[in-house]
């Protein structure tokens, strides 16, 4: 082991090991500390995982709606085991092959837990490792909400991933990302789900547009949805759960999961206690560089405040490596970041939601594409739309994009570079789009915005 690498580094999540890799191309010596399995929430209790789940639910309602297009085929069981084999053998590859990079890269791995204790140092077990630049990713834990304990027929997302059966009902605390993905799943593979959110929409960060496209494709398919309610109490009884909200309704379930968002792992490690500042929900204060209040040390993902998304740990863990390298790369901006809920149907966008960018410019113009009107959205049966958001009444760039229908997050490629490069509507109506393919919807959106629309009225 190096005694001094050019970079230490805490936690082996997304921003860890990206960070790693990075520092490693640009021939520095890494040392990566990780108390679990390098991959972090993202590969083993997050993004892959539930995609996974995502997917064999989707393969269920195809089966069912095989009829609509004249195949003959019956969906007559729903093995949980073979699809915990299917998630875990996706999850095992990918780790797999995270190993052999790693190797690739020639980044020490110190296995245990890290501890802060000031510098740039970490103690790890007995021994206590100093690097000449330190870069933080320890990543995130499932919160719970007060009085509410967690364990038996009450899940995180963490248990959720587990359950050895389809629960025949459901009550989801929170209709956040997580919270409408897991409803989703469970919707597909035949419980009964409620959704109780205290917000008043579901996905309540994104554009109201698409919260209120997601909840009328819920109610269709048969998710209730409860928004402006809170859980005030929750109680495991022999036979279920009882839920209780504020307004008075009980609610009985097989399970309820509590999905009320992740918190910063950032106590329990020594930073609670140490001259690196954090703020008052217990994220690193960091610069636009990254840079904490300690010199010489960073910190990336999910314990920065911000949208807690595996490419943005990505990206923020390759700029990081890129600063200490003596490098100047662009920083991050978080609302440039794409997002992406993968229930169904997904919800994808980027930039500013409508009232956004009314608060920081004034007048906007908006153009909403009905997916009706899209050829390969019609062959798919899928319904939704595209929703542009311009700065300005006539002129100016596109600054927000938002997308709800079925794998519209495989657009969010495009519609990035659109707002993240501040194209304007004529310069995107320009280009041209395969016939037929979704991605023509954010063709036919932009022709509209510029005045001169196709297939779609002005």
């Amino acid at each position: 082991m190096s005694e001094t690498p050019d970079v230490l580094i805490l936690g082996g999540g997304s921003g860890g090991y990206a960070a790693a890799f990075r520092a490693a191309q640009l021939g520095m010596s890494v040392t990566l500390i990780e108390e679990d399995k390098i991959g972090g929430t993202c590969l083993h209790r997050g993004c892959i995982p539930t995609k996974a789940l995502l997917h064999a639910a989707e393969v269920a309602d195809t089966v069912r709606a095989a009829s609509k297009v004249g195949i003959g085929a019956d969906l007559t069981k729903i093995d949980v085991t073979g699809i915990h084999d299917y998630k875990n053998a996706v999850v095992d590859r990918l780790y797999r092959g995270l190993h052999g990079l790693v190797k690739a890269h020639r980044v020490e791995v110190v296995s245990g837990t890290g501890r802060y204790v000031g510098g740039h140092s970490v103690t790890v077990g007995n021994q206590t490792l100093t690097g000449r630049a330190l870069v933080l990713a320890t990543g995130s834990y499932a919160r719970t909400l007060p009085g509410i304990e967690r364990g038996g027929r009450v899940l995180t997302s963490d248990g959720a991933l587990e359950l050895a059966s389809v629960p025949d009902r459901v009550v989801v605390l929170g209709g956040g990302v997580i919270g409408v993905e897991f409803a989703s799943v469970w919707a597909s593979l035949g419980a009964h789900v409620t959704i109780v959110e205290a917000l008043p929409r579901l996905v309540a960060a994104e554009d109201e547009w698409s919260s209120k496209q997601l909840t009328k494709a819920f109610k269709k398919r048969g998710i209730t949805v409860k928004t402006g309610v809170r859980c005030q109490s929750v109680v495991e009884t022999a036979d279920g759960v009882t839920t209780t909200l504020d307004d008075g309704e009980v609610l009985e379930a097989d399970v309820v999961l509590v999905a009320v968002g992740r918190g910063p792992r950032t106590s329990g490690i020594g930073l609670t206690d140490s001259a690196i500042e954090l703020d008052s929900s217990g994220f690193v204060t960091v610069d636009a560089t990254l840079k904490t209040s300690q010199a010489g040390v960073y910190a990336v993902g999910d314990i920065v405040k911000g949208p807690q998304l595996a490419h943005r740990g990505f990206a923020q863990g390759i700029r990081v490596a890129e600063t200490i390298a003596g490098h100047d790369p662009v920083p991050v901006e978080d609302h440039l970041i794409p997002r992406v809920a993968y229930c169904n149907p997904e919800v994808a966008s980027v930039g500013l939601t409508e009232a956004q960018a009314r608060e920081q410019f004034g007048d906007v113009s908006v153009v909403v594409y009905d997916l009706a009107g899209n050829g390969k959205s019609q062959i798919l049966g899928t319904g939704g739309g595209v929703k542009l958001v311009r700065a300005g009444r006539d002129s100016g760039p596109v600054v927000g994009i938002h997308m709800v229908g079925e794998r519209v997050g495989e657009l969010i490629g495009e519609a990035q570079l659109t707002v993240g490069w501040g194209a304007f509507p004529d310069e995107v109506a320009g280009l041209i789009h395969a016939h037929p393919t979704q991605s023509e919807a954010l063709g036919e959106a932009h022709l509209a915005m510029a005045g001169t629309p196709l297939h779609a009225h002005a």
